[in-house]
């Protein structure tokens, strides 16, 4: 594998990540501006307030964007055995 082939994989690896990352960061930032909206109006300082519905945002997120996630790695991964194969190997 060359270095231009190996720079091309990072590359993608980097991008694919963004992409299936986001979701779940958008959404928590979401929740968690709403909760602080929600905390500066109320003045109730509660930490543990923050946590349980950021994590279960997130989770619904991932239960909901699963699939479409689960197709952009197996095509990351389709991709990165394509090029190692068409090289030769390792």
């Amino acid at each position: 594998m060359s270095l231009e082939q190996l720079g091309t994989v990072i590359q993608d690896m980097m991008m694919t990540t963004l992409i299936v990352s986001a979701p779940a960061l958008l959404v928590s930032l979401i929740v968690g501006l709403i909760i602080a909206i929600f905390q500066a109006a109320t003045q109730i300082n509660e930490q543990t307030l923050t946590f349980v519905p950021k994590i279960v945002a997130v989770f619904a997120v991932f239960a909901g964007f699963f699939p479409w996630m689960m197709q952009l790695m197996m095509e990351f991964s389709g991709r990165v055995m394509q090029i190692v194969a068409a090289t030769g190997g390792p």
